[in-house]
């Protein structure tokens, strides 16, 4: 039991025992003590004035002087107001430094075969163009998402939904045929998925100057240029062979399906490069080609119950006026679908596969919308978690000069952007002087885990609802809230252990092998205000703030939060670096200390480990 819940029992026994009343659980409220005051944690006792009878300080009083005398855990407290300061003794702070050494799993929960089984949908890339920055982000998102789902206790199933038909991919496809001459990833020596973007933006290029000659065209004939320009897009002769190329697709037209079949198969090998390399991967990879009929059969079924209806030219609608919304488009007039359909037939699908308690969509904040109307959508066809579905909506990434643009060929490529982050680790590292007694293999290693983890923590540490603004210059930097200062504080701490020549852990989740707690104090450990008084404010800080590690994965979980995982590591390296300034670990002559803050070093050096690779960053052993 840690000391919160300790603190918190008891404080509960003293209002019943003082004022016969019985507080919830809810009701008692600790936080951590300000830094201006005495004590490590606070009590609000406002919720239980009103059955004292009594003011707030003297409630406070009462309630303190209980706890010193029934909580082992409470040595000394002070009345600021109506605020209980309350300080905790030494004996207790040693015991939760032991409870923590002995869990390498410490602050996270196992699933059990009970445990609700949470999908999350993250990626969702388009076959016409390879990995870019915002897709980082979003795998990013969805593989941390997923880990900290999973530190609460979740089982947890990964999947991709891959767009591998429509309109946009037929453009690619045409643009090949027209302009490629039979090129291909070997004869080009270019990934599979750069290949096929090149080709969609040489698409839009051929376009615009079909659109620009035709609207000239309508222009000089007397018509409109606004109305010019609508009908050039619509009539380019381009645009139009892509739509029939589309509908040729969906017929199973066997000229189209094989050539389809072949440039994807070109981008699959290209995206599982990025992925790789990246660090994320998935249980399960759907992709629309074969859902998208599941969706138009589901569609249909719902016509027959009324659910939607038919217009006259053969379209089919949801009519949502009655939700506050509009009507949406479920199939066109032509029969092809739409990506409503096709994320029903998805949702259908993995219905079938798999037992779903709760559903996550990690897609950016421009489909708020389309999330609304599935989740009414998949509630109307009878998925029992189609309303209670989340869209984990998060901002867009944008550049120092502006947003990106697929079709303009003006994005940066994933590939390229880890490559400029892992040679900027590798350039600063040398300047800096960390690579000097390191083999070239060594280097380039820690560069790669670097460079990553500076890429993946600045992502990371931005509440995912906001846009930000990615600066790779700001990224690389050994101080400040950045990975690389996170991940070079471990590796000291490593270092630090390595020279003590101290017992490791054994990897999570085995037990661990013994607390040198234990030996460095007394066994068993001293309780309440006993302990020897040897351990700084600076040691019980770093032991209070490691003790708050399953705090913030818990609200982390609650919240869909990555950042606050991140900033957790940052305020615990932070909090051991100031405790790291001020003492000696390696030097300290009194050997119980020394133990017991080489405990202190090991654990911390565990708790980043842990956060860190909830963010799918990680942490090397030395730099």
């Amino acid at each position: 039991m840690n000391i919160e819940t300790l603190i918190s029992n008891a404080a509960r026994d003293a209002v019943k025992a003082l004022y016969g009343m019985d507080a919830t659980e809810k009701m008692v409220q600790l936080q951590k003590t300000r830094s201006e005051f005495e004590g490590n944690l606070t009590l609000v006792v406002f919720p239980f004035v009103k059955a004292a009878r009594k003011g707030p300080e003297q409630t406070a009083e009462e309630i303190g002087q209980y706890l010193v005398e029934h909580c082992a855990a409470v040595d000394k407290y002070n009345v600021v107001k109506g605020f209980l300061n309350l300080s905790v003794g030494q004996g207790a702070w040693l015991q939760l430094l032991d409870a923590i050494d002995h869990d390498d799993c410490y602050g996270m929960k196992k699933a059990t075969e009970e445990s609700p089984l949470v999908m999350i949908e993250y990626s969702s890339p388009n076959t016409n163009k390879p990995l870019h920055l915002g897709h980082v982000r979003n795998n990013l998102l969805g593989w941390s998402l997923a880990q900290i789902m999973a530190a609460n206790g979740n089982r947890v199933v990964k999947t991709n939904i891959v767009n591998d038909r429509g309109i946009h991919i037929c453009k690619s496809m045409l643009a090949w045929l027209k302009y490629g001459n039979g090129e291909t990833p070997e004869s080009s020596g270019k990934k599979g998925d750069h290949l096929i973007g090149d080709y969609y933006v040489s698409f839009d290029k051929h376009y615009r100057e079909e659109v620009a000659q035709l609207q000239a065209q309508l222009v000089d004939a007397g018509m409109d240029p606004e109305e010019a320009q609508k009908r050039a897009k619509d009539e380019a002769p381009l645009i139009k062979e892509a739509h029939e190329m589309l509908v040729k697709w969906e017929q199973g037209d066997a000229e189209v399906r094989a050539l389809w079949e072949k440039m994807n198969n070109w981008v699959y090998v290209g995206f599982d490069e990025t992925y790789k390399r990246l660090g994320v991967s998935f249980d399960k990879i759907y992709y629309e080609s074969q859902t998208y009929l599941k969706g138009k059969a589901k569609v249909e079924e719902g016509l027959q119950q009324g659910l939607f209806e038919r217009h006259e030219d053969g379209s089919v609608w949801a009519d949502l006026t009655n939700e506050g919304l509009d009507q949406k488009l479920l199939l066109r007039s032509d029969g092809t679908s739409v990506y409503m359909t096709q994320d029903i037939g998805t949702a259908e699908m993995r219905y079938e596969d798999y037992p779903i308690d709760k559903m996550i969509y990690v897609v950016g904040n421009e489909q708020n919308y389309h999330f609304q109307v599935l989740s009414i959508l998949l509630d109307r066809l009878g998925f029992k978690w189609g309303k209670e579905l989340t869209h984990f909506s998060y901002g867009m990434v944008e550049l120092p000069n502006g947003k990106m643009k697929s079709r303009e060929g003006t994005v940066v490529d994933a590939d390229d952007l880890m490559q400029l982050m892992i040679d900027d680790a590798y350039n600063t590292s040398m300047e800096l002087g960390k690579f000097d007694d390191m083999t070239e293999e060594e280097r380039r290693e820690i560069a790669r885990i670097v460079g990553l983890g500076a890429l993946k923590y600045f992502i990371l540490k931005v509440d995912a609802r906001k846009n930000m603004l990615f600066n790779p210059e700001e990224s690389i930097d050994f101080n400040g809230n950045t990975g690389p200062f996170i991940q070079y504080t471990y590796a000291r701490i490593r270092s630090i252990l390595r020279k003590s020549n101290t017992q490791e852990p054994t990897p999570c989740p085995s037990p661990g092998e013994g607390s040198s707690v234990r030996k460095a104090v007394q066994s068993p450990l001293p309780s309440g205000g006993a302990g020897g008084g040897f351990l700084s404010d600076k040691e019980i800080e770093l032991i209070q703030k490691m003790n708050e590690f399953g705090a913030a994965v818990e609200q982390a979980g609650k919240d869909y939060s990555p950042s606050g995982i991140a900033n957790y590591c940052y305020e615990l390296t932070k909090v051991f670096n100031q405790f790291y300034h001020d003492y000696s670990i390696l030097n300290e002559p009194d050997e119980q200390k020394r133990n017991v803050r080489l405990v202190l070093a090991r654990n911390v050096a565990k708790i980043i480990k842990n956060g860190m690779s909830l963010l799918g960053i990680e942490v090397p052993e030395r730099m």
